[in-house]
């Protein structure tokens, strides 16, 4: 007896071709839609018996909000994500969001098809060399997991991880200045760049941000004092000069 589905996936020839299969296999196909930020909604209103819901970053925060949404509004849908090799933070964040199983976006159409059956059947579908590969990778985790404080560190440059440093230590912009060496502006300059690349609108966000994601503890510790920039001027023998519309800080 066929299924009643909805496939879902942000890759909308994806979504079509999958869904295509499973019509041909006797399923039900009620849409095959794009993107996935929209499936929500979508799957609510049809509430089909089962939906394939595809993403491309299964460890990113948020990704599985809709998946938390659906089994909030429609908890008889069994949802199954669809994605590529996850790392076992991504099951977990699947499950924890209320998903049925994983199945991986290269799975043949007899594996997708078991795992839709199992699904409304009540039964968790995720392939054992998954599970196999998600208990490996926790029991043996690599030396530098691609956790959130390690994607932001590769974000910056060295010499904008110690602005974002010295920021959450509390130093303004004439004393990031001072300390690494370069003119005030440049200072200001580098902060705004660490504010951009952060996605925050003040520095108490990003010092919060790095505090949360650990991104301070991978950075280390700063280096001491550099020398003045040629060209900064000698007032007060700091190398800060003097600087037009000085007062507090903007940034």
């Amino acid at each position: 007896m066929g299924v009643r589905l909805m496939v879902v996936d942000d890759h909308r020839l994806l979504a079509e071709a999958l869904a295509s299969a499973l019509k041909l296999r006797g399923h039900r196909v009620l849409a095959a839609a794009a993107p996935a930020a929209g499936a929500a909604e979508l799957v609510i209103t049809r509430a089909p018996e089962v939906c394939l819901l595809g993403t491309a970053t299964p460890a990113e925060p948020g990704i599985f909000d809709p998946v938390v949404k659906i089994k909030r509004e429609r908890p008889q849908v069994a949802v199954l994500v669809l994605g590529p090799v996850p790392s076992p933070r991504g099951i977990a964040a699947a499950f924890a969001a209320g998903a049925s199983g994983y199945v991986r976006h290269d799975e043949r159409i007899e594996g997708v098809e078991r795992a839709i059956m199992k699904a409304r059947a009540g039964e968790a579908a995720v392939a054992p060399q998954l599970l196999q590969g998600a208990f490996s990778e926790l029991l043996n985790p690599a030396a530098q997991p691609d956790d959130e404080g390690q994607r932001l560190l590769q974000m910056l440059t060295p010499r904008e991880v110690e602005v974002l440093v010295r920021v959450a230590d509390g130093e303004d912009t004439r004393l990031i200045a001072a300390g690494m060496g370069i003119a005030p502006s440049t200072a200001r300059t580098h902060v705004q760049r660490v504010l951009m690349k952060l996605g925050v609108g003040s520095r108490l966000e990003a010092a919060a941000l790095a505090a949360r994601t650990g991104l301070l503890d991978r950075a280390g510790p700063i280096p001491h004092s550099q020398p003045p920039e040629t060209g900064m001027g000698t007032g007060a023998g700091t190398g800060l000069g003097t600087e037009a519309g000085a007062g507090p800080e903007a940034l």
